[in-house]
């Protein structure tokens, strides 16, 4: 992802080349594993709060990743933010390496929003209950020392080394069996089909209820008036 002067912000052209670069993946029998980074300082600040809603593709939904049927190991190697949708596109991935000046955080409340790309539920999957509770409803972030501790990172680097290092554990992917990697990924997979189906229909209806409060357009207002929201009560 390379958007550095927008920290890599997603909008919709980017989604349609990331959806791209996945089928070209997915379809080539050479390419064995994926590596999914963004630029030296900054993975990804999730959707370009220009876009209406999360930008997403017919074959891969949200960012052309998240909701993608896969067969092959996708690695993230995380520089900087990963904050909203980048976040939440690290959680879509099978395997994590971050370097030591990483972030993640989920400040959609911030912005009277929900996060809607897979945090609900992926977040309480990949990081203790509490702790991804706090981070959706406080938009609090984290480091790289803090999710490695809490089991959400396979390892962490040096910074500048999140992109070598996480070539080098899907070396270690791909000197294996590609059936057997196949298979094993589409079994785990398989195993929380069901749970995700239902995080989708509650992600989909908190989703609605926050675009139907006051607070959705005030959070987006105050955001790009680098303002305080000021928040409706609850009716």
């Amino acid at each position: 992802m390379n958007r550095p002067d927008k920290r890599n912000a997603i909008d919709q052209q980017m989604a349609d080349e990331l959806s791209a670069a996945f089928d070209t993946f997915d379809a080539d029998p050479v390419f064995r594993v994926a590596v999914l980074t963004g630029t030296s300082r900054v993975f990804s600040a999730g959707t370009d709060m220009k876009e209406p809603r999360s930008p997403a593709t017919p074959n891969g939904g949200e960012y052309g990743l998240v909701r993608r049927e896969r067969r092959k190991p996708v690695v993230a190697a995380v520089e900087g933010v990963a904050f909203g949708g980048g976040f939440e596109l690290v959680l879509a991935c099978d395997l994590v390496v971050a370097s030591t000046t990483a972030q993640f955080g989920l400040p959609e409340v911030k912005r009277g929003l929900v996060a809607a790309c897979g945090a609900l539920f992926r977040g309480p999957r990949a990081l203790p209950r509490a702790v991804a509770v706090r981070l959706l409803l406080t938009g609090d972030t984290i480091g790289a020392d803090a999710a490695l501790r809490y089991g959400m990172l396979d390892a962490v680097s040096e910074p500048g080394r999140a992109v070598t290092d996480a070539v080098t554990l899907a070396a270690r992917i791909a000197a294996n069996s590609p059936a057997a990697v196949s298979a094993s990924l589409r079994a785990i997979h398989a195993a929380t089909a069901e749970l995700d189906s239902q995080g989708w229909l509650a992600t989909d209806r908190a989703v609605t209820e926050a675009e139907t409060s006051p607070d959705h357009n005030e959070g987006i207002d105050a955001f790009f008036e680098k303002r305080a929201a000021r928040w409706s009560p609850l009716p």
